[in-house]
């Protein structure tokens, strides 16, 4: 039998390998690395921050919470070259101390000034918002709104808790709050807290006699004010933010028409602005505390007071 041709032929066999993934391709390695640096630049953010202090932490704390304000004014941690976190950008114009940021350098002084002013205004505007709003939803609070007088003046956010007849803040002649009137002042704390701005605390009295020889409306004013104080700070207030606590005695009436109204016994709470707090400074008056001697003497002789 003939032998067939296809006998002969060498038998090819093509075995085809499928491709394999090569352990994921290597991704996993650039989500390695991208961990492996987060947590390093995670780390030293920990050790910076805590070989700083206390005043540096809380510089870099108000600059994130107004970071325009922060840049346009200036502090102890914007832009100086000892800082551990520059504040000038790149161009360093000065080798120590201040350096002026690079984007404001055009802006002359009145506009950048105007430009912090706006910012602040909103904030406090802002504030005012969420104070009304909070007297609107808290039952406690709502029960004795027409107490509670919110306003923007030229220092800041007024807020003035007022007096009543029927229902006064404070026992006669006494600086002991009553406890509706510190629940008051305890549940607006948190909202105040938020800001940074510096605290001004006036006490208000009506011009009704004291009948005391030794004490007038001025240390009773005084005394209310830093019952006040000890109340926002119960309600969590940061004690480093009060820069004067102060009493007017009868000297400022709400009601001028009747100097012995009840409303014009009342607690102001000024929330100041930049220009206020720069005022209130260069006086250089310290926060007088209720009984303290160097209370200054009134520039006018007044008769006895009550209340």
């Amino acid at each position: 039998m003939a032998e067939s041709g296809d006998q002969g032929r060498p038998i090819v066999i093509k075995r085809i390998k499928k491709g394999g993934h090569g352990h994921h391709g290597g991704a996993w390695k650039i989500a390695y690395a991208d961990f492996v640096t987060a947590m390093m630049a995670f780390f030293l953010l920990m050790w910076l921050l805590g070989s700083m202090g206390e005043e540096e932490r809380r510089g870099i704390s108000e600059y994130f919470q107004t970071p325009m304000m922060i840049s346009l004014e200036g502090g102890p941690s914007v832009g100086m070259s000892e800082s551990l976190i520059d504040g000038g950008g790149e161009d360093l114009t000065r080798e120590e101390g201040q350096v002026i940021m690079q984007d404001l350098v055009d802006l002359d002084q009145d506009t950048a000034r105007d430009l912090v002013a706006e910012e602040e205004r909103r904030q406090l505007e802002e504030l005012k918002e969420q104070l009304e709003s909070l007297i609107e939803i808290t039952p406690s609070l709502k029960a004795h709104e027409h107490q509670i007088q919110i306003e923007i003046t030229e220092e800041g956010l007024k807020i003035d808790i007022i007096d009543e007849g029927d229902r006064p803040m404070f026992q006669l002649a006494s600086a002991n709050m009553e406890q509706y009137a510190r629940g008051i002042v305890e549940q607006l704390a948190p909202a105040i807290n938020k800001l940074p701005n510096r605290l001004s605390i006036l006490g208000h009295t009506d011009a009704r006699p004291y009948v005391a020889a030794e004490r007038s409306n001025w240390e009773l004013s005084t005394e209310r004010a830093n019952a006040a104080r000890r109340a926002l700070v119960a309600g969590g207030i940061d004690e480093q933010k009060f820069l004067r606590i102060s009493g007017l005695a009868d000297s400022m009436p709400r009601i001028r028409e009747d100097p012995f109204d009840a409303r014009n016994r009342r607690i102001s709470i000024l929330v100041m602005n930049k220009q206020a707090e720069r005022a209130a400074l260069s006086e250089g008056l310290p926060v007088v505390e209720a009984g303290d001697d160097s209370l200054p003497e009134p520039d006018r002789l007044t008769p006895p007071r009550t209340e």
